[in-house]
């Protein structure tokens, strides 16, 4: 919150459509509780033009709100209808010759199709993933499965007719998730403390589902943002732009890890997509060299890492 009271208020241009408005992409993961949600919308309400928003797995925990809810979805109710009062936006807009269209989604484990590192022991996913205790589900759909990521994916039909007219409409289309669409924007698992993250980072269904947005989309004019695992990252794979600008954990700031406040908000349009690749850590890294996934030895500073245990 810190953060975004520092930036500047009443700078992001008028309400309207039109061509000179700031808009902001919040890619999830604002706040643990309804009511730090939206104190935080609206103060980025106050200080741009208009702003998108999709949920990320931290806005539906129940942890802290005292039996509020009866289960995330309906927390997920409350902060949408929170978005509806403070005028952000959770559904595709057009702006100027922008589209921006978003995306829910959750992930499921077969998004992981690499090989596993099982050269060392690691926490099972119900230990090293909070959403396991701190997100309540209806009993027909659970994290176990592929059924909550298609419960999630299947919320985008309801904008289906929107997302036909921003297509027919727009010059250049920005889409945006929490959640990661491909398993080439996360590190392999030899380069990762957590060797099984990839199981609870992505969606297939998010994928298939921004290609068909993007699927008649010009060369260089085709964007996905995402978060979730605050790996920056600025990329093209198969003619769309994938783009991680996470603010990242206060102490990831603090280390000047994985982001942080010195250069966010980040700009990814103004009069059309910034043709300049970012330079990032990780995408740098897979720029140049090929990615190995049958290679499960460990990455030298996660072998050090381990060391200190075994």
């Amino acid at each position: 919150m810190d953060w975004v009271l520092r930036l500047p208020v009443g700078g992001g241009g008028g309400g309207g459509d039109g061509v000179g408005i700031d808009a902001l992409v919040v890619a999830g993961d604002v706040a643990e509780t309804r009511d730090n949600f939206a104190r935080t919308m609206a103060a980025l309400r106050e200080r741009f033009g208009a702003v998108f928003y999709v949920p990320g797995n931290h806005d539906l925990w129940l942890r802290r709100e005292n039996g509020r809810y009866m289960d995330s979805l309906e927390k997920l109710t409350a902060l949408l209808d929170a978005c509806s009062e403070l005028g952000v936006d959770t559904g595709p807009r057009i702006i100027g010759d922008l589209g921006i269209i978003p995306l829910f989604s959750w992930y499921h484990k077969s998004f992981d199709k690499e090989k596993d590192v099982n050269s060392v022991r690691v926490p099972s996913l119900e230990m090293a993933c909070k959403d396991f205790h701190a997100c309540q589900w209806p009993p027909d759909l659970a994290n176990e499965d592929e059924a909550l990521a298609l419960y999630f994916d299947k919320l985008n039909d309801r904008n289906q007719d929107a997302i036909e007219e921003v297509k027919k409409s727009s010059k250049q289309i920005l889409t945006f998730s929490h959640f990661v669409p491909r398993q080439e924007l996360c590190p392999e698992k030899r380069m990762l403390y957590y060797p099984n993250l990839p199981k609870v980072i992505g969606s297939d269904f998010l994928e298939r589902r921004l290609r068909t947005i993007h699927d008649n989309t010009k060369h260089g004019a085709a964007c996905h943002v995402f978060g979730h695992t605050h790996f920056c990252w600025d990329s093209v794979v198969d003619e769309i732009r994938y783009v991680q600008a996470p603010l990242a954990y206060p102490r990831e700031r603090k280390r000047r890890m994985n982001g942080g406040d010195g250069w966010l908000p980040f700009c990814i349009y103004r009069d059309g997509f910034n043709p300049e690749i970012y330079p990032a850590l990780w995408s740098d890294y897979y720029n140049k060299n090929r990615r190995e996934p049958e290679n499960t030895q460990l990455a030298p500073w996660v072998a050090k890492y381990f060391s200190k245990y075994y």
